[in-house]
């Protein structure tokens, strides 16, 4: 853990759904990523990156502002060129339960799974060539097991904990740190189940 963090973080969850709306969109996402990844940048920066024009990435920047992901730097910034970076206490966003949010904006809740998915998606099929070039930074682990909700819970809020413990902000991170993609989730096993009497018959 940092000196200046605290030991506990609140987590933010998205409860709102415009914030969640701001978090679809597939270019803000990649924005947010490159922030993550090489720092403060403008909107000229981005936009050289990404492909597109400076004005589509700024207002995107100034969506992504609005709802309090990012921040500009005024010491850094002149004039037209403005820079930003991400918003540093924002480290433990969740979606919110579907029962958090009203039924006509649960959609949107499932556009923003379905966008992340698809970024993780692209991940997994990056994985063995990682592994294959570097496995010393490439790691996975799947496994089968049970759970009650309750020790479900217990067991999600100890991950955040630990990865939260672990990681660096870039700022303060040493030589030897790499970005790094993490992912976890859970799916219901017992979904996939074969009835009972859709197994073969055993013969012994």
């Amino acid at each position: 853990m940092k000196d200046d963090e605290p030991a506990h973080e609140q987590p933010y969850v998205l409860d709102d759904p415009e914030r969640l709306k701001a978090l679809a969109h597939p270019m803000r996402r990649r924005m947010l990523t490159l922030l993550n990844l090489h720092g403060p940048a403008t909107s000229t920066t981005l936009g050289e990156l990404l492909g597109a024009k400076t004005g589509t990435t700024s207002y995107h920047l100034r969506q992504l502002e609005k709802y309090g992901f990012i921040e500009e730097i005024p010491e850094r910034s002149s004039g037209r060129e403005r820079w930003w970076r991400r918003t540093r206490v924002l480290r433990d966003m969740r979606a919110p339960h579907p029962d958090q949010l009203a039924p006509g904006d649960r959609a949107v809740l499932e556009e923003f799974h379905r966008a992340g998915f698809e970024e993780d998606r692209a991940l997994m099929e990056r994985f063995p060539a990682a592994y294959r070039a570097d496995p010393g930074w490439t790691w996975g682990s799947r496994g089968l097991v049970r759970m009650t909700k309750e020790e479900l819970k217990a067991f999600q809020e100890e991950y955040v904990a630990l990865l939260l413990k672990h990681a660096h902000q870039a700022e303060d991170a040493p030589p030897d740190a790499r970005p790094l993609y993490v992912r976890l989730f859970t799916l219901p096993a017992d979904a996939d189940a074969v009835p009972a009497d859709a197994l073969p018959a055993d013969e012994g």
